[in-house]
């Protein structure tokens, strides 16, 4: 939590594994003065105004929102304690920097390393995350074939969550760099989805995970990203496109991008997304997946 006061803990070195995950700043000045971190707010939606002392040696890495500045000497002080910072949107609907650094320990990485660079294993992983995904088991097949059959699985999912939401749904048709081409559904799935891969990125980078190191996804330089995000593609993603293409269609004064970006951030905050990724991350990585396929 943020705490206020001066915290005089400027020589404390805490590593990652006893720190305590995130912490949302926004619309406010995060400076030092004597050693200790502080974060000076305007009236936001996460904090009252006033001046906060911010526990740094306790959080593994600082998300700041809209509205954030940052001196040269909070930079300094945070990268002396690999305390890392990432700029994000409201509710981590967007990641605009790079990674930090990462943790202070290669636990998560070499998990990731060991499981992707062995054929049996990753295919174990993947089976795993369709399982996670679809609900159940997949057969025993190379990477291709699961794709093939989550492919398939995936446009009836599209047809029934359009359905329930009352969406005229034609198939999935996107340009990856050109957002707002095709009809009004696609351009919502892709909002929703560049939204959820904002927040698996966060993810990915607070647990020092290698983003390029996907089971499912290949060629992405965040391939790893990309697994994480589909995870919730059906139970996050469609539902927040859908239900925002629904509102738009009542009041088309309103920009599509906007609503599903507030509709995602309000979801994702109602979720703790961030933190589920992070446990399914551990969860995925966590030892030998031989006999745990589900």
């Amino acid at each position: 939590m943020v705490l206020e006061g001066r915290l005089g803990l400027e020589t404390a070195r805490i590593p990652h594994t006893d720190r305590h995950g995130l912490m949302w700043l926004s619309r406010g000045a995060l400076w030092v003065e004597a050693g200790t971190l502080r974060f000076r707010a305007a009236k936001g939606p996460i904090l009252d105004p006033g001046d906060y002392a911010i526990p740094f040696q306790m959080v593994s890495v600082l998300l700041l929102g809209p509205g954030t500045t940052v001196s040269h000497d909070a930079l300094r002080l945070c990268a002396r304690h690999g305390t890392g910072l990432i700029a994000v949107g409201d509710d981590g609907v967007r990641a605009y920097t790079a990674p930090p650094l990462g943790p202070d320990e290669s636990a998560i990485a070499r998990k990731q390393v060991r499981l992707w660079s062995n054929e049996d294993a990753r295919v174990r992983t993947a089976r795993r995350m369709y399982a996670w995904r679809l609900g159940e088991v997949l057969p025993r097949r190379d990477l291709n074939a699961l794709r093939g059959i989550e492919g398939a699985r995936m446009r009836a999912l599209y047809k029934t969550v359009a359905m329930q939401y009352g969406i005229r749904w034609e198939g999935r048709r996107y340009k990856r760099d050109v957002p707002d081409w095709a009809d009004l559904p696609n351009q919502a799935i892709n909002h929703a989805a560049t939204a959820v891969e904002a927040a698996a990125m966060i993810a990915v980078a607070s647990l020092g995970a290698l983003p390029q190191l996907g089971f499912i996804h290949e060629d992405s330089g965040i391939a790893f990203v990309l697994d994480v995000a589909d995870l919730y593609r059906g139970e996050v993603t469609l539902p927040v496109a859908f239900a925002a293409v629904r509102k738009y269609e009542r009041n088309r004064r309103i920009e599509l991008e906007r609503v599903v970006r507030k509709k995602a951030g309000a979801e994702m905050r109602r979720r703790k997304l961030i933190p589920h990724m992070i446990d399914r991350i551990k969860e995925l990585l966590d030892g030998d997946v031989r006999d745990r396929d589900a």
